[in-house]
């Protein structure tokens, strides 16, 4: 169900009267959490800035052989995120960033673009303009999305989560739905084409829904040291305000697999790796210095943006993720705040595939019934712009491209 909120200013007052009221000691516990998380921030910032990585690196050979060890999970878990290395031979990824060339050429989707819906989704962000084309059913997207490789390293990823908790199984790890995602294709040389720091699923939602105070409920209650980013008690529960480009699925980790080779200074990813940096985002907006009607400049239907005035600690801890080459895929927590730099100062073309990691459960399934009408007319996909870019396009992946894994994974048998 998608949440409605008819006037959102007295819903904003009246939240935060509430949390407060549950939480007297507000203002003690946010410095409390400031302070640590901002340490945290600082120790992130050094050990980049020492040229370490701060963003755990896998090799996907260490999943398929069962070699990951238990300090590399404790550390994605604390991070939020990971590169997982290799999980597509390098030269069938470059064939499939080809295929996606020819596609959108072929099909003049450059002229589908100057009529393209506007989603409004980043509008608010200062950096607002990924060069993201709205295509979501090109063959090796859809082959990308049911590889048996991938789907192992996303059940991998899914089982990183508490799936049982508060006496009820939330989620299947093991099964893996598709959602169908976008691509990005961005020449070298293409400037303020970034995003702002900002984070997905879920805006002011975070703090006026039911089921999202009950996600966050040992922070509200100032117990924020038990907040468990990877406990997914009540997160298939949550209701979203709908908006396109607002996803409406649960994911476990939001991810892309690289097309190209591409690193930092190429216009791509950029991860706060601080996964329960969201203690520290939501009792900020409970704070006195900001307006009662305000929760951190959050708006509905948008991307949550974070903001130098509010957010300034966590600032320190954004970081470029490191040199990918062409089958490496990035993955991180639906709550970990990203961005895209502004400038592509390299110079081949920063490509990618959008493909996050989610788990069955009944909110992933009601998506899939209301998604699978989409792959069969080719049109875009419910939680996107009203584009349908594809529905005419020649070479558009069809039934006859999925292989049994494809079509449980897009709901076929539902």
């Amino acid at each position: 169900m998608a949440l409605k909120i008819e006037d959102l200013p007295s819903a904003i007052r009246q939240a935060k009267r509430t949390l407060r009221a549950a939480l007297p000691n507000y203002r003690e516990v946010f410095a409390e959490v400031e302070e640590s998380i901002g340490a945290e921030a600082q120790r992130i910032a050094a050990q980049r800035d020492r040229g370490e990585d701060v963003i755990p690196e896998i090799q996907f050979s260490d999943i398929t052989e069962q070699r990951v060890t238990a300090d590399q999970v404790a550390l994605v878990k604390a991070r939020g995120a990971c590169v997982i290395r290799k999980v597509f031979p390098r030269a069938l990824v470059q064939g499939w960033d080809e295929d996606i060339a020819h596609y959108v050429d072929r099909n003049n989707l450059d002229k589908h673009l100057e009529n393209r819906a506007e989603d409004k989704y980043f509008g608010q962000l200062a950096s607002s303009k990924p060069q993201i084309y709205g295509v979501y059913w090109s063959k090796p997207q859809v082959l990308a999305r049911q590889s048996a490789a991938l789907t192992e390293a996303r059940v991998f990823l899914n089982r990183l989560w508490r799936n049982e908790s508060e006496g009820r199984v939330h989620f299947d790890p093991e099964r893996v739905p598709a959602y169908a995602d976008r691509l990005r294709r961005r020449p070298p040389g293409s400037a303020s084409l970034g995003l702002s720091a900002h984070c997905d699923g879920g805006s002011v939602e975070r703090w006026i829904e039911s089921n999202f105070r009950q996600v966050y409920r040992h922070v509200f209650a100032g117990n924020w040291r038990d907040y468990d980013p990877f406990d997914a008690a009540f997160r298939p529960d949550v209701e979203e305000i709908a908006s396109p480009a607002v996803c409406s699925m649960f994911r476990t980790f939001q991810g892309w697999t690289a097309l190209t080779p591409q690193g930092p200074g190429d216009g791509t990813l950029q991860l706060v790796p601080i996964a329960n940096s969201m203690a520290y985002i939501l009792l900020r907006a409970l704070q006195d210095d900001v307006d009662e009607d305000d929760l951190c400049g959050a708006m509905p239907g948008r991307a949550l943006s974070i903001k130098p005035e509010f957010h300034a600690p966590l600032f320190e801890a954004l970081s470029s993720i490191p040199k990918m080459e062409a089958g490496d895929t990035v993955f991180w927590h639906s709550d970990v705040i990203h961005a895209v730099e502004d400038e592509h100062k390299g110079t081949g073309y920063s490509n990618v595939m959008y493909i996050a990691s989610a788990p069955a459960c009944a909110k992933n399934d009601a998506y899939l019934k209301r998604q699978l009408p989409s792959f069969l007319k080719g049109e875009s996909p419910p939680d996107f712009p009203a584009d349908h870019f594809e529905v005419d396009f020649t070479g558009r992946a069809t039934v006859d491209d999925l292989t049994p894994l494809g079509n449980a994974q897009l709901g076929f048998d539902l």
